[in-house]
């Protein structure tokens, strides 16, 4: 059979690996000239390893993407290093990446709200009846549970600083699966997450699929023998297609699926994400700290401060400190259309709350990326709003971050998405 496979992220070539594996003809469409999608990164001459442009790093409860690294034979390559997270309480940060350090922060005091919010963490680790907590607000079982001095110092920051307008709408079982699913040691591919998409497309290119760069597709439309792929102008045919891109992408390609599953596709709501990269000659963090929870309302232009070089170290890249300071913000937001230097300047008054002593003439170089698709929205009951992988047009099917739900987005879940669409296609042909 022969396939299409319409982009190159994990969950793009995690498909390609199988479908090439079970012996069909398997080509990927990209329209960038690289592979890695949104966990792509970019490297500067003097560096060993690559950045991703949105920072990125496994649990070790990656279990899908760290099974398939195994399959490739590239375990030896995964680093699991322990850095250092923390948490803001008047104007001091405090460790807040274990349970231990969890019960010494200071924000929740020592009597019942301590008591509640180790119920609450206890509970959500070990129920797995996220369809009941999908009912319910986030924000609304936070307040009844945990009570409201633990919700608005722990879990409300993050909500408005993930989903801001929509935070009130977010559901329970979203909350739940971020708890369930992640550890407090982070993990990294030796040389990078652009390495391990690098190395992964040789191996595909390799097995004999097709990965073609800096070709936008512009169709899918059904055919009586299949599919047409049309891009840059020119059709080809294919019995099945797999797209991996945004929903309102795929509305875009296939125009002519039905309109209930269109209106599916343009009604999911998602939040899009702006993240600079600096290399500074001097580290940020005094204190070696890697993860900064920043609370938003404490005046900060951005929801998170990661130190790089504070989980990879700083000899990875020819001695630059790198930092990231990134924030999910909705389509239209101000930084959207800000360039490079005028995003620096709003943000230097920030960097120095970190260090006083930081200054124009420590940074030696910044990169901004920006995505207008970076994290779906999940409203009450939202699984019955989730798109099918199977499409309604035979031989078409869809597989995105929109549908690993219950489970955040990241590159384990693009893995395990991408290889559960290549079991249903090859159920069909």
């Amino acid at each position: 059979m022969k396939i299409a496979i319409i982009g190159a992220g994990y969950g793009g070539m995690a498909a390609a690996y199988d479908l090439k594996k079970a012996g069909h003809d398997v080509t990927i469409f990209e329209s960038a000239d690289y592979v890695g999608g949104l966990a792509s990164g970019f490297k500067e001459p003097h560096w060993n390893w690559s950045v991703e442009k949105f920072y990125h790093h496994w649990f070790q409860s990656d279990s899908e993407m760290l099974e398939l690294i195994r399959e490739l034979g590239w375990e030896d390559k995964v680093r699991f290093p322990r850095p250092q997270t923390v948490m803001l309480y008047k104007n001091k940060w405090y460790p807040f990446d274990s349970i231990f350090k969890m019960a010494l922060f200071p924000g929740l005091g020592w009597g019942i709200n301590k008591i509640r919010f180790g119920f609450v963490g206890l509970f959500l680790r070990l129920t797995n009846n996220w369809r009941a907590l999908e009912k319910v607000t986030a924000d609304a079982w936070m307040m009844k549970w945990a009570g409201k001095t633990v919700y608005e110092q722990m879990w409300k920051p993050l909500l408005i600083g993930k989903f801001g307008p929509y935070y009130k709408d977010v559901n329970m079982a979203w909350m739940w699966a971020r708890i369930k699913a992640r550890t407090t040691r982070l993990g990294t591919f030796e040389g990078g997450f652009q390495k391990f998409a690098d190395l992964f497309a040789e191996k595909l290119r390799e097995s004999g699929v097709g990965i073609r760069f800096g070709v936008k597709v512009d169709s899918i439309k059904q055919e009586q023998a299949g599919l047409s792929v049309r891009s840059d102008g020119e059709s080809e045919s294919f019995d099945k297609v797999l797209v991996t891109t945004s929903p309102n992408l795929m509305a875009r390609f296939c125009p002519d699926l039905p309109e209930k599953y269109l209106e599916g596709l343009l009604g999911l709501k998602s939040m899009g994400a702006v993240v600079m990269t600096l290399a500074l000659k001097y580290p940020l963090s005094k204190d070696g700290y890697y993860w900064f929870n920043v609370p938003k309302d404490e005046g900060y232009p951005f929801l998170a401060l990661v130190e790089h070089t504070n989980f990879v170290p700083k000899e990875n890249f020819g001695g630059d400190h790198i930092v990231y300071a990134g924030d999910y913000l909705e389509l239209g937001h101000e930084y959207f259309s800000m360039n490079d230097d005028e995003l620096l300047e709003r943000f230097i008054p920030a960097f120095q709350k970190f260090n006083p002593e930081f200054s124009r003439e420590w940074v030696r170089k910044i990169w901004v990326s920006k995505t207008n698709y970076a994290q779906p929205v999940p409203l009450v009951n939202h699984s019955k709003n989730v798109p099918a992988i199977r499409t309604p047009i035979e031989g078409l099917f869809f597989a995105s971050m929109s549908q690993v739900y219950p489970w955040d987005r990241g590159t384990n879940f693009a893995v395990e998405i991408g290889r559960r669409a290549a079991r249903m296609m090859l159920k069909v042909l």
